[in-house]
């Protein structure tokens, strides 16, 4: 019989293995497209030795702009196939849309998988704002959605939300076309108001779609300096530090980057917004 010291010893050892095993398995991303990567960017800053599997729904993207059981569809069988296939120890939801329509859902279907989701920073814009005046810039689908909804009214008071759905930007920067960023932009920021400083001027404008923030520059510009973006990154990272089982500390994190339409194009978004990248693989779901 072994002494109990070397029980210990043992059974020491095996804890330990067993937590470098979960720490190890990465976190799983979803966006309809490239948009996501804004939120990557915040979680490899802030979960710099996690390992992430991104998933871009490009084959079946645009979601702002699609029936809700389509984006539910998808958020589901994705879901599916990052646990099934890349044992991901959490989730994140990193598109507007799919959070609204699907991730009660999700939550309800994998209890033991920790999700987060993302949702326009409304409160962060409110506090924010010297003006009391805040534009908001997001798909079709995420301003209809009962969850964006329920978020506006729980802020009742707080400030005047301007909402202006977008409808073609998320696509326009899928398809990295600046020609017509800067095109849907000019116009969606005019239909917001006027912007400034002045009082019953927009101060402060949330970018409520995850394609957003890729391309904040073109609309800082169009907007000037006085006004400030706001965006979901941030809180989104701190989040799925808070709610992960293990969170690795030390070690060598990898990325993979998977996509379900044109691996070229990821694979240029990658290099462009995140960071150089060996491949990007296409996969069907």
């Amino acid at each position: 019989m072994e002494p109990p010291h070397r029980l210990r010893r043992v059974q020491g050892y095996l804890a330990h293995d067993r937590l470098n095993s979960v720490s190890t398995r990465p976190v799983g991303v979803f966006d309809s497209g490239i948009g996501g990567l804004s939120v990557l960017q915040a979680l490899r800053a802030e979960l710099p030795h996690q390992s992430f599997v991104y998933v871009a729904d490009s084959g079946h993207a645009p979601y702002g702009e699609r029936e809700p059981g389509h984006v539910i569809d998808r958020s589901q069988a994705i879901t599916r196939y990052l646990i099934q296939a890349h044992d991901i120890q959490g989730l994140v939801v990193a598109c507007n849309t799919a959070t609204a329509a699907a991730i009660s859902l999700l939550r309800q279907q994998h209890p033991e998988l920790p999700i987060v989701g993302v949702e326009p920073a409304l409160k962060p814009a409110a506090l924010a704002s010297h003006t009391h005046r805040v534009g908001v810039l997001a798909t079709r689908g995420t301003l209809d959605s009962a969850k964006f909804q329920a978020l506006l009214e729980s802020l009742h008071g707080q400030a005047d939300f301007v909402l202006q759905a977008c409808d073609g930007l998320a696509d326009a920067i899928e398809r990295q076309d600046s020609e017509r960023i800067a095109s849907l932009g000019r116009r969606y920021l005019q239909a917001l108001g006027p912007c400034g400083r002045d009082a019953g001027k927009i101060d402060t404008v949330v970018l409520g779609c995850t394609h957003y923030p890729l391309v904040a520059d073109t609309l800082q510009s169009l907007l000037g300096p006085q006004v400030e973006l706001v965006a979901s990154g941030l809180p989104v990272a701190r989040q799925t530090r808070r709610v992960l089982p293990h969170v690795a500390d030390t070690g060598h994190a990898t990325l993979r980057c998977l996509t379900t339409g044109s691996a070229d194009q990821l694979q240029t978004a990658v290099q462009r917004w995140l960071q150089p990248l060996g491949g990007v693989e296409t996969v069907r779901i």
